[in-house]
């Protein structure tokens, strides 16, 4: 596994602070059907933003949800879902609740060596957004998205800046 590069800018969340995020589907995968514990301060965080509508602002597109919606059907992931007691309808529920849609964004000036992430990249860098991905086609990626005032990162580097002390820290 290849060593990831040490953070240029951390990031850590305080309450006057506004980030937008773009999530990827394997992250939203991973907050709502695989409930990776890692993610956790991240996934209280989105569930408290979509309240109080504060810290993080999650956006995606139409595009982007019914990408999810196809991949909740592949049949390795229904059958994780069907382990878990995790119904589809209840993870498109707290996307589309904690999710802000947005128009999709023009092509970013840049092209993403997977396709399907192109989307993801272009709304990013439309929005100045940080991508959480953990795809290395996207990761590859973020000398270019912060030309853009945008950046890439793992969630778990993501988590890890944002909440250096641990999720009670950003609450303190």
């Amino acid at each position: 596994m290849p060593e990831l590069e040490a953070p240029r800018a951390p990031l850590v969340l305080v309450r006057d602070t506004h980030t937008v995020l773009v999530l990827d589907t394997n992250i939203v995968l991973d907050l709502f059907v695989f409930d990776d514990p890692g993610l956790a301060p991240l996934k209280a965080a989105l569930a408290t933003a979509a309240l109080h509508k504060a810290e993080l602002d999650w956006i995606s597109t139409p595009a982007m949800r019914a990408e999810l919606q196809r991949v909740l059907a592949y049949p390795h992931i229904a059958a994780r879902m069907q382990r878990g007691a995790i119904d589809a309808a209840n993870v498109l529920a707290a996307f589309d609740a904690q999710a802000r849609m947005v128009q999709a964004a023009s092509k970013a000036p840049f092209s993403c060596k997977d396709l399907d992430d192109q989307i993801f990249i272009d709304l990013a860098v439309a929005h100045g957004a940080t991508l959480l991905s953990k795809d290395q086609a996207v990761l590859c990626m973020e000398k270019r998205l912060e030309t853009r005032s945008a950046r890439a990162l793992t969630a778990i580097v993501f988590v890890v800046q944002s909440w250096p002390l641990g999720p009670a820290a950003s609450t303190a």
